[in-house]
């Protein structure tokens, strides 16, 4: 079995991976197929896998609080989207062979086990995928920041977010083909910077706590099992400076 560079790893992905587009809506069942097979290949290698999910292709509780809906109902119904989304990722999975756990930090118990953390660990242990669902089960939180949280508390090795761009950039390479991306980046950098491709509150929490982040784009195939092999890919927040 090849040498893991991250043995324990927190996955952020968001709900938008699930529908295959930018902005679209629902879940594309070949694009969950894709991303299943992907984290079953990383899985088989021996890596303990935490999953946060978001729920954006269902339900965005900014947009909901943008068109005049109180925030708080806004953001409880964007963590319901985040089961759906969880509970389909775990019926994907396990139609590959891979034992799961979809654990929710609101109390949902007929679809997901209640959030306790020494649980958690537990089933990360017993070599289970766990799927962390319903956000920090607070409004005002992104499912990035409960990615950070949750990484925290089951000791991961690195908080990798999977999304639809490359790595992180000096300006949006969407709207400038002079983007340039950074290889390493430090917390305050990013900070500082205010890049968009993850909150402010995730990442101070990760600067804090000393946690690595790495972003990457998910729609390469085999790029989870590069990152988890050691691979450079993407970019690197962390402490260290910029490059």
């Amino acid at each position: 079995m090849a040498e893991l560079a991250v043995k324990r790893m927190l996955l952020k992905l968001s709900g938008e991976a699930l529908c295959g587009e930018v902005g679209g809506f629902g879940i594309k069942p070949e694009t969950m197929r894709a991303i299943c097979a992907e984290i079953a290949e990383v899985h088989a290698l021996g890596c303990e896998i935490g999953i946060v999910i978001g729920g954006g292709n269902i339900f965005r509780g900014l947009k909901g609080s943008a068109q005049g809906m109180e925030r708080a109902s806004a953001d409880y119904m964007g963590m319901l989207a985040t089961v759906i989304n969880g509970v389909a990722l775990q019926d994907g999975l396990e139609k590959m062979g891979v034992q799961t756990r979809c654990v929710s930090a609101l109390d949902i118990r007929q679809v997901a086990e209640p959030y306790i953390r020494r649980r958690a660990v537990r089933h990360l242990e017993k070599g289970r995928v766990v799927i962390f669902v319903a956000g920090t089960g607070n409004p005002y939180f992104s499912t990035d920041t409960a990615a950070a949280l949750r990484a925290m508390e089951v000791q991961a090795d690195a908080l990798c977010k999977a999304t639809k761009v490359s790595g992180v950039y000096d300006k949006d390479p969407a709207k400038y083909d002079d983007a340039t991306m950074y290889r390493r980046i430090s917390y305050d950098r990013f900070l500082n910077d205010r890049v968009g491709v993850m909150d402010s509150t995730a990442v101070t929490l990760c600067r804090d706590n000393r946690l690595p982040i790495r972003v990457f784009a998910l729609h390469e195939r085999g790029n989870i099992q590069r990152v988890v092999l050691g691979e450079d890919v993407g970019t690197v927040v962390s402490e260290e400076g910029e490059s």
